[in-house]
C-alpha cells in the first residue's frame, strides 16, 4: 500500500537578488521516508531545507508540508506546522547558559501546559532515547560533538514530531560518532515510525539510511535525479550523479 504524502514539493526556485540558486525542484516525501537532500557544497541543499521549514521563501512553487504551503501561509500557519516537526540543527545549537534538560524542556515549556514532574519525567524518556540517560544536569561545554548531537536530538524529539529535519547531521563527528548518530536516525524512524529528512553530503550515511532522495545539481542549479540512493549508484542517470556517488571516480570507467 502507498503510503500519503507528508511533504510535496512542486516547482519550487529560490532566489537571491536576481542570482537564481535553485529552480523548478520538485520532489515527494512520504510518510516513513528517510528522505536524502544531497548534493555538492553550495548546491542549495540548507536553502531548500530553510524553504521546507519556511524561514526563507521560495521566489516561486509550493512546499506543499503536511497539508500546509510553507511558501504562501502566514506566519501563524507555518508556526502551527512547525510544532509538529523537529529540527537537528548542524551546530546542535544547544544553548550554553541552560543544562541539558534545560535545553530538551524548552519547547515542553513554551509549548505545552505539562506539569514540572511531567516535563521532567519527558525529558529523562527524551535522553533515554538517544542513548543520554544521566546527562540531565550537564552543561553543552560538558559535552562531546556526538553527545551534543544527540542532546540536539532529543530536543528536536521533545514534542512528538510527526517529522524530522536534519541539517548536516554528520558535519564534525568523527566515522564511529557519524555511524552511531546513523544508527540513532534508524532506530527513531523503524520505533516511532517518524519522516525523516536528512540534508548531508556525506556518502556512508547517504547509503545506510536513505530510503529515498533528491540530488541537487549544482551546476544545473535544479534536481539532477531522484530515487534510492543505492538505486542511483546501480544506474547513475547521468555523470554528476556517478561521479558524487563515487567521490569522483571515472563516469566512463563504471562499467568496467
Amino acid at each position: 500500500m502507498t503510503k500519503p504524502v507528508m511533504i510535496d514539493v512542486t516547482d519550487v526556485t529560490i532566489a537571491y537578488g536576481d542570482f537564481v540558486l535553485l529552480k523548478d525542484v520538485s520532489f515527494q516525501v512520504r510518510r516513513g521516508d528517510i528522505f536524502i537532500i544531497m548534493g555538492g557544497s553550495g548546491c542549495g541543499k540548507s536553502s531548500l531545507l530553510r524553504v521546507l521549514t519556511g524561514l526563507t521563501p521560495a521566489a516561486k512553487g509550493h512546499a506543499v508540508v503536511d497539508g500546509t504551503d510553507m511558501v504562501s501561509a502566514d506566519s501563524a500557519a507555518k508556526d502551527a506546522v512547525m510544532r509538529r516537526c523537529g529540527i537537528l540543527y548542524q551546530s546542535g545549537a544547544l544553548f550554553s547558559s541552560m543544562t541539558v534538560a534545560e535545553n530538551i524542556a524548552l519547547p515542553l515549556r513554551q509549548y505545552t501546559g505539562y506539569s514540572d514532574k511531567m516535563i521532567e519525567e519527558l525529558v529523562a524518556l527524551k535522553l533515554a532515547l538517544v542513548g543520554l540517560a544521566g546527562f540531565q544536569d550537564f552543561y553543552p561545554s560538558e559535552l562531546s560533538g556526538g553527545m551534543k548531537k544527540r542532546a540536539g536530538l532529543a530536543r528536536a524529539l521533545a514534542l512528538d514530531p510527526d517529522i524530522v529535519y536534519f541539517d548536516e547531521p554528520s558535519a564534525g563527528l568523527d566515522p564511529i560518532s557519524s555511524k552511531l548518530l546513523d544508527d540513532l536516525i534508524l532506530d527513531i524512524n523503524q520505533s516511532l515510525g517518524t519522516t525523516i529528512v536528512v540534508v548531508t553530503h556525506e556518502l556512508s550515511s547517504i547509503f545506510a539510511i536513505g530510503t529515498n532522495s533528491v540530488f541537487l545539481d549544482g551546476s544545473k542549479h535544479g534536481v539532477g535525479a531522484h530515487g534510492k540512493p543505492a538505486d542511483l549508484l546501480k544506474n547513475p542517470p547521468n555523470k554528476t550523479v556517478y561521479e558524487f556517488l563515487t567521490r569522483g571516480k571515472e563516469y566512463a570507467q563504471r562499467t568496467k
